[in-house]
């Protein structure tokens, strides 16, 4: 199943300037995070806001959305069966009046590890949360946009959208995966296969 219709493209990302230096990734690989359910009185974040494309028909086990390119939406996509890209927008399901309404449309949001991924998370999380999008987060995956430990501007940028979102998962950085169009779920490093282990327990648990 895809989606139906492809959004223009969003205004919501922004740039951060970021300082050089290293510490250690903070502890927030697996762990469940900030709210789990839209929040009332936090205000939409802009007036263009998240994308939205309309679906239809049954959910996926899990929808994918990049907040920006080259997020990771099809490498995640590749490595989680069942789950079906956005192309970088919310799914949204309408009425027979054109209205937007909810469903068990589950969402798996992925970004970069860079200031602009981070960002752009940041953004989406406060939206949902605000409780302008339908259907349920399952949290974010952080991929990681280079090999090594974050730098300390990074890190704390990292803790706060923590705080934006259900749960949060860190990918690790695969060399491999620079030289190859598609990764291969057989051959995938230890710390990775962990990390998909989590996600897929509790997407899972949040489709029952």
């Amino acid at each position: 199943m895809a989606a139906a219709a492809r959004p223009s493209a969003s205004k919501w990302l922004q740039a951060l300037e970021v300082a050089p230096e290293p510490i250690a990734a903070p502890a927030l690989r697996d762990a469940p995070a900030g709210p789990t359910r839209p929040q009332r009185g936090v205000r939409q974040v802009s007036e263009a806001g998240v994308p939205r494309t309309t679906v239809t028909g049954p959910a996926p086990s899990v929808w994918v959305m990049g907040v920006h390119g080259g997020a990771g939406e099809s490498t995640l996509c590749a490595l989680l069966e069942g789950a079906v890209a956005t192309d970088h927008a919310w799914p949204v399901r309408q009425n027979d009046d054109g209205q937007e309404r909810g469903g068990q449309d589950v969402v798996l949001l992925v970004c970069r590890s860079n200031a602009a991924g981070l960002r752009a998370a940041q953004l989406a999380a406060i939206e949902y949360g605000s409780g302008a999008l339908p259907g349920s987060l399952a949290g974010l995956v952080v991929m990681a946009d280079a090999p090594g430990r974050l730098p300390k501007a990074l890190a704390d940028r990292l803790r706060l959208v923590a705080g934006a979102v259900p749960h949060l998962w860190q990918m690790p950085w695969v060399e491999g995966w620079r030289l190859t169009g598609t990764p291969d779920p057989a051959s995938l490093p230890p710390s990775v296969r962990g990390v998909l282990d989590k996600i897929r327990l509790h997407t899972a648990a949040g489709n029952q």
